[in-house]
């Protein structure tokens, strides 16, 4: 066997290890749209013992690409590719055995005891580093800035826009979070909905609405939360959901494409084939 990386872990395991890539177990941390994208990517490589940690009250705006819904409907597919909640470790291998993704609520990722990762990817995007350490996996992969390659994960994948979107890094961080939203179609901020102050979001829109400037798309504590641009809405957060004040509770796609609702962003895409790409790397024969 060939691998990119050499890296060991704290038990017996290591990378180079010859594992059938069909054998391999994932951890993911996260159920969101990023980490759902870097499972889904995984998954069609026939890599599809997944298991998917969340919390009990998942935040995915773009909810139709998120297997985090899950955590709330029991199971959630998309486009063609299904997750199941398990409500314990018990009921992984049962899931695994059906051909579907695991989700579980997991915040404290008491599950990588049980599983024994090959892989753990963070794919939570807290823009920090919430626990995640080298020794979690043979190859522990992080998305996004927070991550530190060489020191608490082994490769970090590039989440932000541009030329480098996608890199994989073996040394160093990913590009600090700029908090400015990508550009589609040239809007930038314009199209993210914000939580103008923090209480429950309560609206009857649904995912896939055309939207007009103007609209009022909800309400937090009675304050509204109002469309700035013309297109359609391809995110929106649980109504119900209790928010804090400036969190990101939606997302309005100007090119006005509800195809775009229900399938996987090209950013997300971009990053789940590299994180495809970093256990390819380790794990090849």
């Amino acid at each position: 066997m060939s691998a990119g990386f050499r890296y060991t872990h704290s038990g017996t395991k290591k990378a180079e290890d010859p594992i059938i890539r069909s054998n391999l177990v994932i951890g993911i941390k996260g159920a969101g749209e990023m980490a759902s994208a870097a499972a889904w990517r995984l998954y069609m490589a026939n890599i599809r013992r997944i298991v998917m940690l969340e919390t009990a009250r998942p935040l995915a705006v773009r909810r139709e690409v998120a297997f985090s819904e899950a955590v709330y409907a029991g199971s959630k597919t998309v486009e063609g590719v299904r997750a199941v909640k398990a409500a314990g470790t018990e009921q992984i291998s049962r899931i695994w055995a059906q051909g579907r993704i695991v989700v579980t609520v997991d915040p404290e990722a008491a599950t990588l005891r049980d599983i024994r990762p090959d892989v753990l990817v963070d794919a939570i995007l807290a823009k920090q580093n919430l626990g995640t350490r080298l020794s979690d996996a043979p190859l522990v992969i992080g998305l996004g800035p927070g991550f530190t390659a060489g020191a608490d994960v082994h490769v970090v994948v590039e989440t932000q826009r541009g030329h480098h979107l996608g890199r994989i890094l073996t040394t160093g961080s990913a590009e600090p979070n700029t908090g400015i939203p990508g550009a589609v179609e040239g809007v930038t901020e314009d199209r993210v909905l914000r939580a103008p102050v923090e209480g429950e979001f309560l609206s009857s829109w649904r995912i896939g609405d055309p939207v007009e400037n103007g609209a009022v798309i909800g309400r937090v504590a009675g304050r509204e939360v109002v469309g700035r641009i013309d297109g359609v809405l391809r995110g929106l957060i649980r109504p119900g959901t209790w928010v804090t004040t400036g969190l990101k509770i939606g997302d309005i796609d100007p090119r006005g494409n509800v195809d775009h609702c229900y399938t996987i962003s090209d950013k997300a895409r971009a990053i789940a084939g590299s994180a495809l790409e970093a256990v390819l790397r380790t794990y090849n024969r």
